[in-house]
């Protein structure tokens, strides 16, 4: 048995073998390039201790407590301004259905095709339409700037209308270089410069799923724990008037710094706060009045206001997600 911690330092050292398809370049540049990015925090909103412990324990040379909270009482006073400037600019937010006349309509129709567009966004009216990124909420606090520059890289400085559709929705669902390898009997860990990392949930499979795999006995049911990287999609909530953005953070940063300032995105329809709970990011499922009802919440503008975000040089971190499991067997009455 390999002890966790021999076995993450291996995993970063990437001398365990990755199980996913060969590396694309981008990932090989990314795995050379030095282990600091710079990073973009929104400062002055709740809370200041959250602040502070995110420059102490990511700032590769953090400024001193005393100017930090000088900084971010300036922000904090920045923000009571913009709550009486721009009350309600957050509220009924222009949402453009993308028509048979469209110019991303043939790209629409293959999309839609996706069997991840029709399995994942199933649970409450969603549709495709054009949205304006300044108008959207934003939860994320921190963005990274280096991820960012790739991103526009990759994006190029004039996309054309295919590769803004391709940006934000993208057909091909690329992975992210990540890594993973059984710790013990009953665990395994899985790691990736990728935030969007996540446990997928559990696959109640039959024998016949399982193929290729040399079977241990004659199977009943095999029950998988599923570990990878969501859709992908620009996503959006609609919910009580406001826009959240859900998912594409960097991607809307980095076209918004493109100069585009309406693009396409998945946005799914709220009617109810039970449905929020449901479908939600789980910041706003915390406290949802706060995105919902503060007169001005944190919006993708932000971002972009020197007087409300803090740029820095941070050390690079992985996402980890270690999945275990238990089983036990008993004798129990026959029915």
């Amino acid at each position: 048995m390999i002890p966790a911690s021999e076995a993450i330092e291996e995993i970063r050292k990437g001398e365990l073998e990755t199980r996913s398809a060969r590396r694309p370049l981008a990932a090989v540049a990314e795995s050379s390039a030095p282990a600091v990015d710079e990073t973009l925090y929104l400062t002055g909103r709740p809370k200041l201790k959250n602040f502070l412990r995110f420059v102490r324990h990511h700032a590769v040379k953090p400024d001193h407590e005393d100017t930090l909270i000088e900084e971010w009482q300036k922000a904090k006073g920045h923000i009571a301004q913009l709550e009486k400037e721009e009350a309600g600019c957050a509220d009924r937010p222009t949402i453009t259905k993308i028509d048979a006349n469209s110019k991303y309509q043939p790209l629409l129709v293959e999309f839609l095709k996706d069997p991840l567009v029709r399995h994942g966004f199933n649970t409450v009216p969603t549709e495709v339409a054009m949205v304006e990124l300044d108008s959207l909420v934003v939860y994320q606090k921190h963005i990274d700037l280096t991820y960012v520059s790739q991103l526009r890289w990759r994006i190029g400085p004039n996309p054309t209308d295919e590769e803004v559709f391709r940006a934000c929705l993208p057909f091909d669902h690329p992975h992210p270089p990540a890594k993973w390898s059984r710790l013990d009997d009953d665990s395994y860990i899985f790691v990736s410069a990728s935030n969007d990392l996540r446990f997928l949930g559990a696959l109640p499979l039959r024998p016949d799923h399982v193929q290729g795999y040399p079977h241990p006995g004659a199977l009943l049911g095999v029950v998988g724990l599923a570990v990878g990287f969501g859709s992908n999609f620009l996503n959006a909530v609609y919910a009580e008037g406001r826009l959240i953005l859900h998912n594409g953070s960097h991607r809307a940063y980095a076209l918004r710094e493109l100069g585009l300032t309406h693009v396409p995105c998945v946005v799914q329809h709220v009617s109810t706060r039970d449905e929020l709970g449901v479908v939600g990011p789980t910041d706003v499922r915390r406290d949802p009045n706060y995105f919902l009802k503060s007169p001005r919440p944190p919006m993708l503008k932000d971002y972009f206001n020197s007087k409300l975000r803090k740029v820095m040089p941070a050390h690079r971190v992985q996402r980890q997600v270690k999945v275990q499991f238990t089983t036990s067997e008993h004798y129990v009455p026959a029915l």
